[in-house]
């Protein structure tokens, strides 16, 4: 196995957690109606969507609710979620049976390794990765998934004008996130340091619990040359 497809560090667990049994149901039965599965060549992703359209990533999205609101409100663009905890790819696949959303698909992999074998090139038209893991230990520092080999990586795949937005609401992660941005030549700031909140971010659960007890949320919005 080549070093690109090996991964010895992963920035995520897989932590125990209850399933409900209608997340199971979801993901037992809605699955197979969203989900792409997981491939060692690149898919095309007109061809799984079913039409030509701007595709935006989103790489842990939670319980879903952030990425389920952002299709409803952009039925133009076509969302590709990645996520490994089963409870809230249950609960995603249960809100875009809901939601009748055709614009939505998720991939229940490493991201890592969709990015490495499954998404080409020049393919994405933005990515979102919203209140990834700290890993607030130093010992764990390494496990953080904004690292200079991953966000250049990333960039790889935007297309020209393309965009990756982050958020963190753990400060010294992101100043860490901002250097590695600022680093990566694919890469260049739209703002100067940290970004305003841009509206079109959905306010979930999690970050309403995090405002209410004190934490500050930063978002970095970074545009590919």
């Amino acid at each position: 196995m080549t070093e690109s497809r090996h991964r010895a560090i992963r920035s995520f667990v897989l932590r125990v957690g209850r399933t409900s049994n209608g997340q199971r149901r979801a993901v037992d039965d809605l699955l197979p109606r969203f989900g792409i599965p997981w491939t060692e060549s690149a898919i095309d992703m007109d061809a799984t969507f079913g039409r030509q359209a701007a595709k935006v990533l989103e790489i842990g999205f939670g319980m879903g609710e952030g990425t389920a609101a952002l299709a409803i409100a952009n039925p133009h663009i076509d969302y590709l979620g990645i996520e490994v905890h089963t409870p809230g790819v249950g609960n995603l696949l249960k809100l875009a049976e809901a939601g009748e959303l055709t614009n939505l698909r998720i991939i229940t992999h490493d991201a890592v390794e969709v990015l490495q074998t499954m998404l080409k090139p020049s393919s994405l038209a933005g990515a979102h990765i919203f209140f990834p893991d700290p890993w607030p230990k130093a010992r764990h520092h390494k496990r953080r998934l904004i690292q200079p080999p991953f966000v250049a990586l990333l960039a790889s795949r935007l297309a020209a004008g393309g965009y990756v937005h982050l958020a963190t609401d753990w400060v010294e992660y992101a100043d860490q996130m901002l250097g590695v941005l600022t680093a990566e030549p694919l890469l260049a700031n739209t703002s100067d340091g940290f970004a305003p909140r841009p509206s079109t971010r959905p306010l979930t659960k999690f970050e309403e619990r995090g405002l209410k007890l004190g934490h500050e949320v930063r978002d970095l919005v970074f545009r590919r040359l």
